[in-house]
């Protein structure tokens, strides 16, 4: 067992590159096919990971949505949806929000102003993105999907933490240079020295998918769903 989880990172971008636009209502960048892929990639993991601007601007319930994928985690002695974990500066997040309120799974809040979430979560004190992980990891995580925002994948790329990429591109632009990035600015290993491999590439109806490893070494982790070839078993 490693010191920390394999972590694969998710997004849905358009073609130029944003995962979200300015207006105030969900835009959806996806189809249904891949919203079941998606579904069943959440199953296959320990825990899912959200940044807290999501879970205010977004209101995720990050549940598995198949009932046949909850049986089979709960046949396996796993509960119905991974745990859900979140990471917060400021501690201001809604406990009647569905992070909290949806599915009877463990929920886990980093951050150093929890004081009134203790209730609704577990609180554990700190931000530092590797001892998060390591906390996870004694908790028995050992395959975590990050689910977003820009914030999160940034810092899992930057500090060279993710193990394997999702990304999803839809086939229209969004033409605001403000709107939410996949990532933003920083300075990624993942570089023209290190270039990332190209695992696997899907068309899933109007939408493709490109699935990249990251240079890690995946036979190197448990529960990582790899073979030796950087295929899923």
């Amino acid at each position: 067992m490693t010191d920390r989880p394999y972590v694969l990172l998710s997004c849905a971008m358009s073609v130029d590159g944003h995962i979200d636009d300015n207006t105030d209502e969900r835009l959806l960048l996806s189809n249904d096919a891949d919203f079941d892929r998606v579904d069943e990639v959440r199953a296959t993991c320990d825990a899912i990971l959200v940044g807290a601007n999501t879970i205010r601007r977004d209101n995720p319930r990050l549940l598995v949505r198949s009932e046949a994928r909850r049986a089979e985690r709960v046949a396996n002695g796993l509960s119905a949806s991974p745990v859900k974990v979140t990471i917060s500066a400021s501690g201001d997040l809604d406990p009647g929000s569905g992070f909290f309120t949806a599915g009877d799974t463990e929920k886990i809040v980093y951050t150093v102003n929890g004081e009134g979430l203790g209730h609704v979560a577990t609180v554990v004190g700190t931000l530092d993105l590797r001892s998060i992980l390591a906390d996870l990891a004694a908790r028995g995580v050992r395959r975590l999907m990050v689910e977003g925002g820009s914030t999160l994948h940034t810092q899992f790329l930057t500090q060279d933490l993710a193990d394997e990429i999702h990304v999803v591109v839809a086939p229209f632009f969004i033409g605001d240079p403000t709107a939410p990035n996949f990532v933003n600015s920083g300075v990624y290993p993942q570089s023209p020295k290190r270039r990332m491999t190209l695992a696997e590439v899907r068309q899933i109806g109007d939408v493709v998918l490109l699935r990249y490893l990251t240079g890690q070494d995946p036979s190197n982790w448990r529960g990582s769903g790899l073979g030796e070839d950087g295929d899923e078993e």
